[in-house]
């Protein structure tokens, strides 16, 4: 067996989301900006010499064929045509199902370490093309850069947001991702932005009124954050965030967070610690 140790998988926020349309094949023609933050998961993996995939920790609700970071392994170990498998330990520190990416994150982590780990020598643009088809946020933390996105979400260009500290709030309310994208209220027809218009603060999360209206006690966090900062959903929910341009001045706002609330402090990041961590094992075994 061989242990490796230490592997981060950050969330992201999204800073904005607009929805230009639906497509012919169900999904929605989506602009979002993707800035990767410090709050993350970790996990660890010990590579067999069975093909057998597990896990420990994480989310022990959620069945092991219905488990991104399992169906990730599984995924890659079919592609690659190896015979071994391994041991897959989650630390979850994001919170699940809140819109920071957590779960796409962990499947990311999964594909990058074990295409390492397993000497599978698939190239960035085959984990990414692997990790579209377990969810269209995986590509962007396979990529490991804070980024504009188009499509489904999967064509990425590289940006840097800038230095930020985010206070993220999460209600502990449960909003269900495709109940939104269906919701007859939602707007489909924003027009196409440009970065520019991002730096000038004309733009909005277009899944946000449809969560407002179902979801009091988003809304509430949502105006009372926004006392603060320009309070934002990420994604469809039913996390929320507000950035602030020093350490200090957000952690003044996290310390007022409504303990009915959870809240987290984080920093934004222009490359992925991922990224690191990949740079390191490569050089130790070089």
């Amino acid at each position: 067996m061989t242990d490796s140790a230490d592997w981060p998988a950050p969330a992201k926020l999204n800073r904005f989301l607009h929805i230009l349309g639906r497509r012919a094949d169900g999904y929605h023609e989506l602009q979002t900006l993707f800035h990767l933050v410090d709050l993350q998961d970790r996990l660890s993996f010990r590579v067999t010499d069975e093909p057998a995939i597990r896990r420990e920790g994480g989310l022990g609700h959620i069945a092991p064929e219905d488990d991104l970071v399992v169906r990730a392994a599984c995924r890659l170990q079919a592609v690659a045509g190896t015979r071994r498998g391994a041991i897959i330990r989650l630390d979850k520190r994001i919170p699940a199902g809140g819109g920071l990416g957590g779960g796409s994150s962990d499947a990311a982590t999964t594909l990058v370490a074990l295409n390492r780990l397993w000497d599978a020598g698939l190239d960035g643009e085959a984990l990414a093309a692997l990790g579209l088809e377990l969810g269209a946020d995986v590509p962007v933390f396979i990529r490991g850069r804070s980024a504009w996105a188009e499509g489904v979400g999967q064509h990425l260009s590289p940006v840097d947001p800038g230095d930020c500290w985010y206070v993220v709030v999460d209600p502990g309310v449960p909003v269900s991702t495709a109940g939104v994208f269906a919701a007859p209220e939602l707007t489909r027809n924003t027009p196409r932005t440009t970065i520019r218009a991002f730096l000038a603060g004309a733009v909005r999360n277009d899944c946000e009124p449809v969560v407002r209206g179902r979801y009091p006690e988003v809304a509430r966090a949502l105006d009372w954050l926004g006392e603060f900062g320009l309070a934002r959903l990420t994604g469809t929910g039913s996390c929320l965030f507000a950035g602030f341009a020093c350490e200090r001045d957000a952690r003044a706002v996290l310390s007022r967070v409504p303990r009915r609330w959870c809240g987290y402090l984080a920093r934004g990041l222009c490359r992925s610690p991922l990224l690191a961590r990949l740079d390191r094992e490569t050089s130790a075994s070089s």
